[in-house]
C-alpha cells in the first residue's frame, strides 16, 4: 500500500501567464502558495480474487477490466500512458471539492504519479513530478491548463514561479520573516461560493482570447514583482497587497466573459463592503473558492457578512506532495 498526500494551491498574482500560448511568446511569471489542505491518493496492486481485475473510488466506484475502460480521465490518462497492465486499486479523498480552483485536478494527478513511482519502487523528484504531470494533463488529456499547479504542488510552499520562453521554469522561494509571514496569513480567509465549474472549459476561452488582451497580462505579470516588494517592506501594511489583490482581479474578470458570474460579482461587493482590501476567484473563473484580504480585527465582521458561504481556516503548506505510507507488497508493472 502506497499513501500520497499532496497539496491544494491557492494562486494570488500572474494567473493566465503560465499558459504555454502565452510564456513562449512573453515569458511568464506567477505567485502562489499551497495551503494545508490535501489531496489522498492510494494505490495498491489488486489481488486476483475478484469478477474485476481493477477498482477505482473516487466520487464513483468503478471496477473495470481493463484499464482503458476507467472513466476517470487522469487514471485512465496516467494508467495507459505507462502502459501498467497489473490489477490496481485505487483510492481517493480529499479535504475540500474538486472542481473549485484550488488546483484540484493537478493535485490529483501529482499525487497518482507519485503513488505509482512509490509502487515501482522510485522516488521522483519535485521538480520530476511537476514536469510529468504537466505533460500528462496537457498532452495526454489534451486539457486546456496552465503550468503553475503542477509545480506548485508538488514542491509546496510560497513560491514565485517563472516561465521562460524556450518551456523552462524557476521556483523562487518567497522568503518572509516569521512575523510578517504569520500577519500575512493571518489576513487570508477563503471562502467556498458553493459552485463548481470545470476550469479546461473556463480557460479554454481564456486562452482563445491572448491576443486581444496582450496588455492585461502584461500588466498581471508585473503585478507579480510589485505583490513580492510589498511583502519584503515591512513597512508597508498587508492592505497594500489586498488593493494590489483587488487591482489584479479587475484586469482578471476582463480576460473573459467566463471568469466571474453574478453571483461571485455579489459576494466579492459584499466582503468589500464588510472591510476587505482585495480578493480574488481563484482559478480559471466561473466559481469555486474566493480569497479575501483583511485586516484580523475586521475578520468576524467579514465572515458574519458573507455568513451563507462556508469559510475554510487554512495555513501555508511548505512541504507539497509526499509519500506518507510506504509499505509496498510487490511492485506494479
Amino acid at each position: 500500500m502506497i499513501i500520497s498526500s499532496t497539496p491544494f494551491r491557492i494562486s494570488f498574482f500572474g494567473g493566465g501567464t503560465d499558459y504555454p500560448a502565452w510564456f513562449r511568446e512573453h515569458g511568464g511569471k506567477v505567485l502562489a502558495t499551497a495551503i494545508n489542505k490535501y489531496c489522498y491518493i492510494s494505490v495498491r496492486p489488486l489481488p486476483p480474487f475478484f469478477e474485476h481485475k481493477s477498482r477505482v473510488v473516487y466520487s464513483l466506484v468503478e471496477m473495470v477490466q481493463s484499464h482503458d475502460q476507467i472513466k476517470h480521465p487522469a487514471i485512465r490518462g496516467i494508467l495507459t500512458d505507462w502502459r501498467i497492465t497489473q490489477g490496481l486499486e485505487i483510492h481517493h479523498d480529499g479535504d475540500l471539492p474538486a472542481r473549485s480552483g484550488l488546483g484540484s485536478s493537478s493535485s490529483f494527478t501529482v499525487g497518482l504519479l507519485h503513488a505509482l513511482h512509490a509502487l515501482q519502487g522510485r522516488m521522483v523528484s519535485k521538480n520530476e513530478l511537476a514536469r510529468e504531470a504537466i505533460r500528462i494533463e496537457q498532452d495526454v488529456l489534451q486539457e486546456h491548463v496552465g503550468c503553475q499547479d503542477q509545480i506548485i504542488v508538488a514542491w509546496g510552499g510560497f513560491n514565485a514561479i517563472e516561465f521562460n520562453q524556450d518551456g523552462s521554469f524557476a521556483v523562487i522561494p518567497i522568503i518572509l520573516p516569521r512575523e510578517r509571514r504569520d500577519e500575512l496569513e493571518s489576513s487570508l480567509m477563503l471562502f467556498f461560493t458553493g459552485k463548481t465549474r470545470f476550469a479546461t472549459d473556463v480557460a479554454a476561452k481564456q486562452i482563445d482570447n491572448i491576443p486581444n488582451k496582450i496588455k492585461e497580462l502584461q500588466q498581471m505579470r508585473t503585478m507579480v514583482d510589485e505583490a513580492i516588494a510589498i511583502l519584503r517592506d515591512i513597512r508597508q501594511p498587508i492592505d497594500h497587497f489586498g488593493r494590489l489583490l483587488h487591482e489584479n482581479w479587475q484586469r482578471k474578470r476582463s480576460l473573459s466573459d467566463a471568469v466571474t458570474t453574478p453571483l461571485v460579482d455579489e459576494i466579492y461587493a459584499e466582503a468589500m463592503a464588510a472591510g476587505a482590501s482585495g480578493g480574488k476567484l481563484l482559478g480559471a473563473g466561473g466559481g469555486g473558492f474566493m480569497v479575501f484580504v483583511v485586516r484580523p480585527a475586521l475578520r468576524q465582521r467579514l465572515r458574519e457578512r458573507l455568513g451563507k458561504l462556508l469559510h475554510v481556516d487554512f495555513r501555508f503548506n511548505q512541504d507539497g506532495s509526499k509519500i506518507i505510507v510506504f509499505n509496498p507488497e510487490e511492485t506494479v508493472t
